[in-house]
């Protein structure tokens, strides 16, 4: 029989020291009673010899000096998993909170997750298509990527994530595929519009998610990405599922980081957050991959707010150290209406270029990139030149890549919330896009690709656009 410990040395908020304990380890849970009988959960967050800290899961309300009984459970924090949880939601701490009961377990899993043998992953490729134009094309999220999103406060990025859950999916409808969804530190009114969304949209037979409420104690919090994250390896690992990991809000984790350190008294580092945040934000995003040994994939999308869009701050600039590539959001495409805001060129998939093109999505996917990056760029370009001599003084070329950037970001970027695309649906737009351009202007596409996919008298009746002459000028010229 474990030992119990009678009563406290000391209570500082959420926290609880009790001296003298034998054989403690740390991330160790720890069950306490309370006078009346009750119980709470805590786990070992510190151990110094014999005195160890623990966190107490529900708060310290009540908790008595003298009486209360504390007791060594030997085990790390644990997750009930089995197949039950696939369209069930759960509390931060692996709770069902939907009114259906407790799930029958298979088996409870450490939430800290197992290491994955740098040998046994296997590199990614093969693309999940989210049926958003501007990240398939683009930024293509490959199967076993972690790629997050960079948003700032005020920006649509809780809609993008339901449009991703409601839309994501694999080429190989055979295989099976889940999406594992946790929020953190949100409050009633965004909980309750995901929930809504999922079940009106009718996806949650294949959703799992995980609900952390504002008011809920920072603890839970801390977990809820963690519980996320072995329900997905669960899926992934032992019954081959390609799971997507979508979880927000990633600066909200870390606020619960600096203040649980804080009450800790931790020596702060950059802007008041511990100096392990860069190991802590590793230890989530360095769960994805794909193993060897198993058919699955965990793909991850963590979602974090940049405070005052400030790329800099420690949150998103030890995010994209870890991983592979950013979307950026803009709040300025956002005050034009156009949604998704998706902001082009600083954002990027470092493993696109494996897992598109012949036999992924279609051959001429990595010219159809490269030719609207280089041509956005360029419009960019134009439009500072303009705020300078204005428009009338442009080229001919330069008033045509005027009309390209307005109406790539109206029709492209500008798909709205119930849109979903096809891979190939986005790229015949793109080419229909790029033949609004004189054929010289595209000099990031082979001319080979251009004889099959180039149509610029297509393009002028798709957009309905007012031929001045001066575009057959340009392409008679260079004849």
């Amino acid at each position: 029989m474990a030992l119990q410990y009678i009563g406290l040395d000391d209570i500082n908020g959420s926290l609880v020291v009790l001296d003298h304990v034998k054989d403690a380890h740390y991330d160790e849970m720890v069950e306490l009673q309370l006078e009346n009988g009750s119980t709470r959960s805590g786990r070992i967050v510190q151990v110094e010899g014999e005195r160890v800290v623990i966190q107490v899961f529900e708060g310290t309300n009540a908790l008595s000096l003298k009486n209360t009984r504390t007791r060594l459970l030997g085990h790390p924090m644990e997750l009930p998993v089995s197949m039950e949880m696939l369209g069930r939601v759960f509390s931060g701490a692996g709770k069902p909170i939907d009114g259906m009961g407790e799930i029958h377990a298979e088996e409870s899993k450490d939430i800290n997750g197992q290491p994955l043998n740098p040998v046994a992953r296997v590199y990614p490729r093969n693309y999940i298509n989210t049926g958003i134009s501007s990240i398939d094309t683009l930024m293509t999220l490959i199967r076993g990527q972690k790629l997050p999103i960079f948003s700032g406060s005020g920006l649509p990025h809780n809609q993008l994530a339901v449009q991703i859950v409601k839309q994501a999916q694999i080429a190989d409808k055979n295989q099976g595929f889940a999406v594992v969804f946790a929020a953190m530190g949100v409050t009633n009114d965004v909980a309750n519009y995901f929930r809504k969304s999922f079940e009106e949209a009718g996806i949650m037979d294949h959703v799992v998610m995980f609900l952390n409420l504002a008011n809920d104690p920072i603890i839970e919090r801390i977990l809820t990405p963690r519980c996320a994250l072995t329900a997905a390896e669960y899926l992934a690992f032992e019954k081959n599922y390609h799971v997507l990991v979508i979880y927000t809000d990633v600066t909200s984790y870390c606020e619960a980081i600096r203040e649980f350190s804080s009450s800790k008294g931790e020596i702060p580092s950059r802007k008041g957050y511990p100096g392990y945040l860069y190991s802590d934000l590793a230890s989530l995003y360095e769960r994805a991959g794909i193993s060897a040994d198993a058919k699955g994939s965990v793909t991850q999308i963590p979602i974090l707010t940049m405070p005052n869009n400030d790329i800099t701050h420690p949150v998103p600039d030890l995010t994209g150290y870890i991983t592979e590539g950013q979307i950026s959001l803009s709040p300025e495409l956002n005050q034009k209406g156009i949604f998704p805001p998706v902001d082009v060129l600083p954002s990027l998939s470092r493993l696109m270029k494996d897992g598109i093109g012949e036999g992924y999505t279609r051959k001429d996917h990595q010219d159809v990139a490269n030719q609207l990056f280089a041509a956005y760029a360029h419009v960019q370009e134009v439009r500072s030149l303009t705020s300078v001599i204005g428009e009338d003084e442009l080229s001919a070329t330069d008033k045509k890549f005027m009309e390209f950037g307005r109406l790539f970001e109206e029709y492209f970027l500008n798909q709205g919330f119930e849109a979903n695309r096809s891979i190939e649906e986005t790229l015949d737009l793109g080419w229909n896009l790029l033949s609004v351009l004189p054929r010289n202007a595209l000099d990031r596409v082979d001319d080979k690709v251009l004889d099959q996919f180039y149509d610029h008298d297509k393009a002028v009746r798709s957009f309905n656009l007012q031929e001045d002459g001066v575009i057959k000028e340009l392409q008679e010229a260079v004849k």
